[in-house]
């Protein structure tokens, strides 16, 4: 047996009182309180936290210690050729589901107008191994009518509708018909679908817009939260129960190298998810999608991006992510090479495989300030979420402006940042980085237009936060 007297410590524990009182040597004549930090909604941050009393009571995410998260490649390519040969590679290298961003115009998307358009972005992907995601804006249902085309009334089909019309909503500041008909229509495409194809997932109910806007973390997790309980309730009018329609939505929220931030985020999300589905009568397991942060990234030595990637990726798969869609280094500059992509991937897959993050189910727990954060930011999200439902939900907060207006005080609020490769440590010499090169050609497709007069509201447009000061420069 081993000699339990190896283990103990001929120094006596260290005490938070025995570490401010260091702490009062090192200052001086300052004081302590200038050591502590709030976020931008206020949120206090400690210079030290003792260890939790227990960790926060909350489903996480399933435990699987031989793929601990669905690595997930989003490929944008304006040409479907192109598109489908990013495809093929990423669930070559090991990507397990793919996202196919759809915008007819390619400006931001790839051209695809028709089902036939979309089969070719998808030739040789079998759905019933690889999931298949959908990022589709106003045109989400029909483009998942062109998806369950593909997949052929195959019940073993995973597929993510991704259907989303608030955060289109919410970032154009407009919709083409009133926003209250793209629900309806969302969820009565959703519900014929959802029999035929019983492990799809069908309503992505997203805050990264308000997060990429500038927003805080609160709001992006309220801002999901309500949009989440609008989807519900769209798809119980068309016909789904609460229990099912709760299950079949996905939470979407964004991950930067803010990775403790990021952590506890998720993780208060989960809380709040669990709060809103019990009561319900739902399951309070959350299923969350979590995408690195555009926000993060800086077009100025774009080389620098990889270590904001590897940190957002790091926290989504801590925080507990289903799946994680991390961007490219490249993403600030242009359209990804096939390295750029590699570089993705591979990043994952040595947090995953090398790294080993996803051998604990919720390596946070316990941590004095993960769970203080987390519990902080579950609070203020909670909040949110009841002044946006007291106002009458998620639409109604965007069209009288109290999203925008959140968003801008986040920003007004935001330190002066130190980025590396930016405001600190610029290069010498410029250190180019090559982006893939594509002419746009737009396709014809059916208009997302419905009757009825437009919906408008204060749009929330991305940002990022090295912008203003590569421009400076």
């Amino acid at each position: 047996m081993a000699d339990a007297t190896l283990l103990s410590s001929p120094f006596p524990p260290a005490t938070h009182a025995a570490w401010r009182t260091l702490v009062a040597k090192t200052l001086g004549e300052t004081p302590f309180e200038s050591l502590e930090k709030t976020t931008v909604e206020g949120l206090p941050v400690e210079p030290l936290y003792e260890a939790a009393d227990r960790p926060a009571g909350f489903p996480t995410r399933p435990f699987n210690a031989d793929r601990a998260w669905d690595i997930r490649a989003l490929t944008a390519h304006p040409d479907p050729a192109a598109a489908n040969a990013e495809v093929l590679r990423d669930l070559e290298g090991n990507a397990a589901s793919v996202i196919v961003r759809v915008d007819p115009t390619g400006q931001s998307g790839v051209a695809v107008g028709s089902a036939e358009g979309l089969a070719r972005v998808l030739a040789g992907v079998t759905p019933e191994f690889a999931t298949v995601a959908l990022d589709a804006g106003f045109l989400g249902p029909k483009a998942a009518d062109w998806l369950g085309t593909f997949a052929k009334a195959s019940p073993g089909a995973k597929l993510a509708f991704h259907l989303d019309p608030l955060s289109a909503f919410a970032e154009a500041g407009a919709s083409p018909g009133p926003i209250e008909s793209h629900l309806v229509s969302a969820a009565t495409v959703a519900v014929r679908l959802a029999d035929t194809y019983p492990q799809a997932q069908l309503f992505l109910a997203s805050g990264r817009l308000v997060h990429e806007a500038g927003g805080g973390e609160a709001a992006e997790v309220a801002f999901a939260a309500a949009s989440a309980v609008v989807y519900a309730k769209a798809l119980v009018r068309a016909g789904m129960p609460m229990a099912e329609a709760f299950a079949r939505i996905t939470l979407g929220l964004a991950a930067d190298a803010d990775y403790f931030t990021a952590i506890a985020k998720l993780r208060a999300a989960r809380a709040v998810w669990a709060r809103i589905a019990t009561a319900c009568g739902a399951d309070p397991q959350a299923r969350i999608e979590a995408r690195s942060s555009r926000r993060m990234l800086a077009a100025q030595d774009a080389w620098t991006n990889m270590i904001r990637l590897t940190a957002a990726g790091f926290a989504a798969a801590v925080g507990g992510a289903d799946a994680v869609v991390l961007g490219n280094f490249t993403d600030a500059i242009g359209l990804p090479t096939a390295f750029a992509r590699r570089q993705s991937r591979n990043t994952q897959l040595v947090l995953m495989e090398e790294a080993h993050v996803g051998r604990v189910a919720d390596p946070a727990a316990g941590s004095g300030y993960v769970e203080a954060l987390t519990e902080e930011i579950a609070r203020a999200a909670w909040a949110d979420f009841q002044a946006i439902e007291s106002q009458g939900g998620i639409i109604a907060a965007l069209t009288c402006g109290h999203v925008a207006r959140q968003v801008e005080a986040a920003l007004a609020a935001r330190p002066e940042p130190k980025i590396v490769g930016v405001t600190a440590f610029p290069p010498e010499k410029p250190a180019p980085v090559e982006v893939e090169p594509a002419a746009p050609k737009p396709v014809e497709a059916p208009s997302p237009r419905l009757p009825g007069p437009d919906g408008s509201c204060p749009p929330l447009k991305p940002m990022r936060i090295a912008q203003a000061f590569e421009a400076a420069r």
